[in-house]
């Protein structure tokens, strides 16, 4: 049985259960922060950073979100096609999931960081500090769009977008010129695997250090 280290609220956590959830794999998800010492102590020790998601599968252990899918790839193929078996087409697809992670997920985590580290700042403050960067990598991939056709299926990219899109408008608001990205975020939370994510993270958006929006 695979093990997934997380929390329900993580973006990078949802990254890895919905490859696991769309993939069918069966699996144990540990939520961390529930006073399990030894599981916190696990997490602490498997990555140079001490974050999570981590998987554990027997005896390997596998950090970054991004990793635990390849390793679902390579090691539990199933019903969902994560990546092209063509090389090059897969290579394109490995690009597509750093600019989710680099250029989305990155700037939406800099805002909440920064809240975090300073209470006292507003959160008009900390949204300013990464509005240009956020519309920037919105605009991108509204033109991306026009080249991506989307799929109800699950792959790589629509693992890092969907996580990375979700927490992101609510810290900057997609732009109503933006229009294909918009539909598109709205069609990927309406993925099964996706919906999950959304509906199991519901309990903890108090938690959110910017005030989360009254929506999705």
């Amino acid at each position: 049985m695979l093990i997934l280290y997380g929390h329900p609220f993580s973006s990078y956590t949802w990254k890895a259960l919905i490859a696991l959830y769309a993939n069918g794999t069966p699996f144990e998800f540990r939520e961390l922060g529930k006073d399990n010492a030894d599981d916190d102590s696990f997490v602490a020790a498997a990555s140079p950073s001490g974050q999570f998601p981590v998987l554990r599968d027997g005896e390997a252990t596998v950090f970054e979100a991004t990793a635990i899918i390849e390793h679902l790839h390579c090691h539990h193929p199933s019903q969902a096609s994560l990546l092209p078996t063509d090389p090059a087409e897969a290579a394109r697809v490995r690009m597509w999931d750093r600019v989710f992670d680099l250029h989305v997920m990155n700037a939406m985590q800099q805002a909440v960081a920064m809240k975090l580290r300073d209470p006292v700042i507003s959160a008009e403050a900390a949204r300013d500090a990464v509005r240009a960067r956020l519309i920037r990598s919105y605009h991108w991939i509204e033109d991306w769009l026009g080249t991506y056709r989307p799929v109800s299926t699950i792959t790589l990219v629509e693992c890092a977008a969907a996580p990375s899109l979700f927490y992101a408008d609510w810290v900057i608001d997609i732009p109503d010129d933006c229009a294909r990205l918009k539909a598109w975020r709205e069609h990927l939370l309406a993925l099964p695997p996706v919906a999950r994510c959304v509906d199991d993270a519901r309990p903890y958006r108090a938690y959110f250090p910017l005030g989360a929006p009254d929506r999705d």
